[in-house]
C-alpha cells in the first residue's frame, strides 16, 4: 500500500512539474484576439494543477471543470452567434484575461509552398496590402515543427488582425479566401495557417492512418529506403556542394548566373518524414473548433506518387476529420495549376479530383493560372483567383449562397460515329472558349490509344470533338498535359476541369 501511495504522489508531482507549477496555462491558440467558431460547441482547454477547479467565462456563459490527474482540463461553451469583441477569462489559482475575442468563422489553411506563398510576393500585392485595414480578419501562424516521436500538445503563437503593416507576410491564398468570406458573410474570420514548403501529404497524415491502410505500405518502404541511402547520399552531396560553390564563384566573377544548386538528401528529422507535420502542426490545433479546411498541396507528390496519391489524399482528409471529431467538415482544395513539371501532373490532378468522392469536399480548378512567362514555375504569382475560387466553393456549399462555384465538369461522353460528344455539368449560364475563338485542349484516340489534337465545337452545354486523323474515335481527353493550351470555361469565367475518358 505504501508503495502504491508513493507512486501516486510521485505521479502527481511529476504532472505538476510538467505543466509548470500550479498556475492555469493555456495553449497558444486560446489567446487574446482569437476568433471562436460560431454555431458550434467551442472547446476551451489548457493545463492546471491536478484536480484544480478551472472556470471559463465568456459572453454570458460560465463553465467550470476540475483538471485531470495529468493536469489537462477542458470545457465547452455552448454555440454562439456572431459577436464580440469581448473579454474571456480563465480562473483557477490564477486568473487569465483574454482581450478582444470575437465569434465568427474559423478556417485552417494548410499545404505546402503555394499555400505558404506570402501576399507580398503575389501579383498586385501593393493594392491588397494598402487596403488591408481589416480588424475582423485574423491570422494565427502555426510554427514549423517536426515531431517524429508523438503528437504535440501545443502550437505557440499569437492572433493578429490584417493591417497594411502585417498583411504582406500572410499566406496570399488564405488572405484572399478570408477577405471574401469576411465581405460576403459579414462575420469575423479567423485563419489558422499550418503550411510548410516542399512537403508531401504523408508528412501531414498520422502514423495510425498510414499504418492502418495496407495500400499505403509504400510510404514506409520508401522512407526506410531513403534512410538506408542517406549516408552515401550525404557524402555525395557534400562533394557536389563544394564543386557548386567553386563553379558558382567562377561564373559570378564573369558576370554569369550561378548553376542550379544541389540539394541535400532526405534523412531522419526531415520535414518529409511520414506523420511528422501531423504530429507537430496539426495535432496541436485539432481541439480548436473550426468550420473547415482549405488545402493547396500536391507538388511534392507529383512524381512516382501520382497514382497512389488518390488513396493517400483521401486517407489524409478522413484522418483530419477523425482527429477533429466534429464530423465531415468542409475540406476544399486546389487542383494544381499549369506547370511544365515532368509529365506526371495530369495524373496527379486526376488523383486530386478523386477526393471529390468524399462528402463535403470541393476543388478549385486552376489549370488556367500557370505562369505564361515561365512555364516551369511551380509557384505562379497570380494568387488572388485561387483564394477567390476557394471562397466561391465555401460561399455556395458551406454558406448556402446561390452562386456558380465551379467551372464545367465532364458528366458523360457519347459516341456519335466519327465524333464524340462530351456532356458537362456545372455549366453555369453556359459554356464558352475563353477570350473567344476556337476551343483548344481536346484530343481524340481510337482503339490504338494514340491521342492526337482534335477540333472541338460548342453545342449547347456539350462539346463535339472530331478529327480526320481518327476516323472512329473511342476516347477523349481535355487539358491532359502538364501545361495545356486549354480554354473551355463557363460564362462565369471558371475553367473546365481536366479529364480523360480512357481510364
Amino acid at each position: 500500500m505504501k508503495m502504491k501511495t508513493f507512486i501516486a504522489v510521485l505521479t502527481l508531482l511529476l504532472c505538476g512539474s510538467a505543466i509548470g507549477g500550479a498556475e492555469v496555462r493555456l495553449p497558444g491558440l486560446i489567446s487574446s484576439h482569437m476568433v471562436l467558431q460560431r454555431g458550434a460547441p467551442v472547446r476551451i482547454w489548457g493545463w492546471a494543477e491536478p484536480n484544480e477547479s478551472v472556470t471559463v467565462t465568456f459572453a454570458g456563459q460560465s463553465v467550470s471543470r476540475h483538471a485531470e490527474v495529468n493536469g489537462h482540463w477542458e470545457v465547452f461553451l455552448k454555440p454562439m452567434e456572431r459577436g464580440g469583441p469581448a473579454v474571456l477569462t480563465v480562473t483557477g489559482s490564477n486568473k487569465l484575461t483574454l482581450e478582444d475575442v470575437v465569434v465568427g468563422e474559423v478556417w485552417v489553411a494548410s499545404g505546402q509552398s503555394n499555400m505558404e506563398f506570402r501576399l507580398r510576393q503575389a501579383d498586385h500585392a501593393e493594392h491588397a496590402i494598402d487596403q488591408a485595414n481589416l480588424p475582423r480578419l485574423r491570422l494565427f501562424n502555426v510554427p514549423h515543427v517536426i515531431a517524429e516521436d508523438k503528437p504535440m500538445e501545443d502550437a505557440p503563437g499569437t492572433w493578429a488582425s490584417a493591417t497594411p503593416e502585417t498583411a504582406g507576410t500572410w499566406p496570399a491564398v488564405a488572405f484572399y479566401f478570408g477577405r471574401d468570406i469576411l465581405r460576403t458573410q459579414n462575420v469575423p474570420v479567423g485563419l489558422i495557417n499550418a503550411s510548410y514548403s516542399g512537403t508531401p501529404a504523408q508528412a501531414w497524415t498520422s502514423h495510425g492512418a498510414l499504418a492502418g491502410d495496407p495500400s499505403l505500405k509504400w510510404v514506409f518502404d520508401r522512407w526506410n529506403e531513403a534512410l538506408e541511402r542517406y549516408s552515401p547520399a550525404m557524402d555525395k552531396y557534400e562533394k557536389e556542394w563544394e564543386d557548386y560553390q567553386e563553379r558558382a564563384a567562377e561564373l559570378r566573377a564573369k558576370g554569369m548566373p550561378a548553376p542550379d544548386r544541389p540539394w541535400p538528401p532526405i534523412g531522419k528529422g526531415h520535414s518529409n518524414t511520414p506523420s511528422v507535420l501531423f504530429n507537430g502542426m496539426i495535432a496541436p490545433i485539432t481541439p480548436f473548433t473550426i468550420r473547415g479546411v482549405i488545402w493547396y498541396q500536391g507538388e511534392q507528390n507529383g512524381n512516382a506518387d501520382t497514382f497512389a496519391y488518390r488513396t493517400l489524399f483521401r486517407t489524409m482528409i478522413e484522418d483530419w476529420r477523425a482527429a477533429w471529431g466534429i464530423g465531415p467538415f468542409p475540406f476544399y482544395f486546389v487542383q494544381l495549376p499549369a506547370c511544365q513539371a515532368g509529365g506526371l501532373w495530369p495524373l496527379l490532378r486526376e488523383s486530386q479530383a478523386e477526393a471529390l468522392s468524399l462528402r463535403n469536399t470541393g476543388m478549385a480548378v486552376t489549370i488556367d493560372l500557370g505562369d505564361a512567362n515561365n512555364p516551369r514555375n511551380v509557384h505562379p504569382t497570380n494568387k488572388q483567383p485561387v483564394g477567390e475560387r476557394l471562397a466561391l466553393i465555401a460561399r455556395a456549399r458551406t454558406y448556402g449562397e446561390r452562386i456558380v462555384d465551379s467551372g464545367p465538369v465532364v458528366r458523360q461522353v457519347a459516341n456519335e460515329g466519327e465524333r464524340l460528344r462530351v456532356w458537362f455539368e456545372q455549366t453555369g449560364s453556359g459554356i464558352e472558349a475563353r477570350s473567344g475563338g476556337a476551343l483548344t485542349g481536346f484530343a481524340l484516340a481510337g482503339k490504338d490509344g494514340r491521342f492526337v489534337a482534335a477540333q472541338a465545337v460548342i453545342d449547347g452545354d456539350t462539346v463535339v470533338v472530331s478529327t480526320p486523323a481518327v476516323g472512329h474515335p473511342l476516347f477523349v481527353r481535355y487539358a491532359w498535359a502538364d501545361y495545356p493550351a486549354a480554354n473551355l470555361t463557363n460564362h462565369e469565367g471558371l475553367p473546365a476541369a481536366p479529364f480523360r475518358s480512357d481510364r
